[in-house]
């Protein structure tokens, strides 16, 4: 097997696959000095000022010339990008045709939205709280765990003290979190004098089932851990009336998310992510792709798949105001990616972009949303969100994902209320943490074709779907939230 791979007839680099000594022929050309794996080495003369090519693409410039067989990272390339920009409209759409009928065994509810588990969740409406939901869950799920997969709450520090957006945008994801059918019920626990107190938190919330979600304020009962438990018995009651049944693999949503990256991202896991988005497609399904300042530098691949020039525009929007997020903070564009993605062989986010955009697969774009926002069109849908792992995958979770597919070069143990599969970029990293990683992609880097894996791993995914498989976030109990935020705290 090689020790490199050239991703694009176009590049001026190749990605090393396995550790390359000093003086190994690689490409045809003898490495300058040790490469190690993910990392990148040039091909031919690069002169400072000249872009690097990966993908087929720019991922910055370099910042002295580069020499044949020399290692091509942080020391000696640097980003290109530095602001908001102006954009062109060049649709090149590719439609995937309904063409698949899958199933799975899930949970029907009332509305007709399908949940893979049958839980109830505890949702709080303010920090304060927290400390009382954890003794809630505690007491409740010795009374009634058996009847359900499991109780559960998610603490977080807001919910007062907000203003603008940033109180907006919490009650946006806890009422994402009401709404998901994931939870066949649901306690909304209040303080009682918070900012998003009950009669607030309704206005966002809108109409709801009144069997399966209640409301308890804390500062009304006098024993409020008792009294939420006998709450929760009720819900608890309600939800064992479920059980599961076929229905089609188009009800699903799937999100599509990296965290922890490495030079073997773009080129095995994300790729395979890709293609399980596009099958989803296929089926008529839901997948949604955030972490927008991840896609900056690869963004242009995204706003040519739009299938409309209003959601070509509502990318633009997405992708420069996320820029000026960035500008308005004192902050660059660039600063991405984290030194445990350099260290795995990203140098630029551009570089890092290119890997991370392919989780979108190949076909059309069919729906920009913003935080919050529930995922409606089949298809591709595009999401408002930064690219911290936790609050991407709650702002995921709340935008109706039922499953999170998430790729690591890494390794991370983060989970989020749904199922979070992680999906290991290089086999020594699934062979060292077996207790976090669910799937190993590098195996397509040795002995696995990417068409027959994906199919398999559709299958495991479907498994996951079903009940029939717990991910590791569920087995280990890890499962965050964390709310975007952006303004004061009072």
């Amino acid at each position: 097997m090689e020790k490199y791979i050239k991703l694009n007839p176009n590049d001026n680099v190749v990605v090393a696959i396995d550790d390359v000594k000093a003086g190994e022929v690689v490409c045809g050309i003898a490495a300058a000095e040790d490469i190690a794996r993910g990392h990148k080495m040039a091909i031919v003369e690069i002169p400072e000022g000249e872009n690097v090519i990966k993908y087929g693409y720019p991922i910055g410039h370099a910042t002295e010339t580069i020499k044949p067989g020399e290692w091509v990272h942080s020391h000696n390339l640097k980003t290109n990008l530095s602001s908001t920009l102006e954009y062109t409209y060049n649709p090149k759409l590719n439609e995937i045709p309904v063409t698949r009928h899958d199933t799975f065994m899930g949970y029907v509810r009332k509305n007709g939205e399908v949940g893979i588990r049958n839980e109830i969740w505890v949702v709080n409406t303010v920090g304060c709280v927290n400390g009382v939901s954890n003794a809630i869950v505690e007491k409740a799920r010795e009374k009634y765990g058996d009847m359900v997969d499991g109780i559960y709450n998610f603490v977080h520090p807001y919910g007062c003290s907000q203003l603008g957006e940033d109180h907006e945008n919490t009650q946006k994801l806890l009422a994402g979190m009401v709404r998901h059918p994931n939870a066949a019920g649901v306690l909304v626990l209040s303080l009682g004098c918070e900012n998003n107190n009950v009669d607030e938190f309704k206005k966002v919330l809108g109409e709801y089932d009144e069997d399966r979600v209640k409301f308890f304020i804390c500062q009304e009962h006098e024993d409020e851990v008792t009294e939420a438990v006998e709450v929760i018995g009720e819900l608890a009651k309600y939800a064992s009336t479920f059980k599961q049944e076929e229905v089609p693999a188009s009800k699903l949503v799937i999100g599509l998310k990296c965290g922890g990256s490495d030079g073997l991202s773009g080129i095995t896991a994300n790729p395979l992510i890709g293609r399980i988005s596009d099958i989803m497609v296929a089926n008529g399904g839901k997948t949604v792709l955030s972490e927008v300042p991840e896609m900056f530098g690869a963004e242009t691949i995204l706003m040519d798949r739009c299938e409309t020039r209003e959601l070509f525009d509502k990318t633009v929007d997405l992708i420069n105001n996320l820029k000026e997020y960035f500008l308005s903070n004192g902050q660059p564009v660039g600063e991405n990616p984290s030194p445990g993605n350099k260290k795995g062989g990203i140098t630029t986010l551009e570089d890092k972009s290119l890997g991370c955009t392919q989780k979108g697969g190949t076909s059309d774009v069919k729906g920009v949303l913003l935080y919050g926002e529930k995922a409606t069109a089949p298809g591709l849908s595009l999401l408002q969100g930064p690219g911290n792992d936790i609050v991407a995958i709650s702002g995921m979770m709340a935008s109706g994902c039922h499953i999170i597919l998430f790729s690591t070069g890494r390794g991370t143990p983060v989970g989020s209320p749904v199922p979070t599969v992680k999906i290991a970029t290089n086999s020594d990293l699934a062979n060292r943490k077996p207790n976090w990683i669910d799937w190993n992609a590098g195996r397509l880097i040795e002995d696995k074709e990417m068409d027959s894996y994906a199919e398999e791993f559709f299958k495991y995914i479907l498994d996951v779907a079903s009940n029939k498989v717990k991910t590791k976030n569920e087995i280990n109990g890890y499962r965050e939230i964390a709310i975007f935020k952006n303004g004061v705290t009072l």
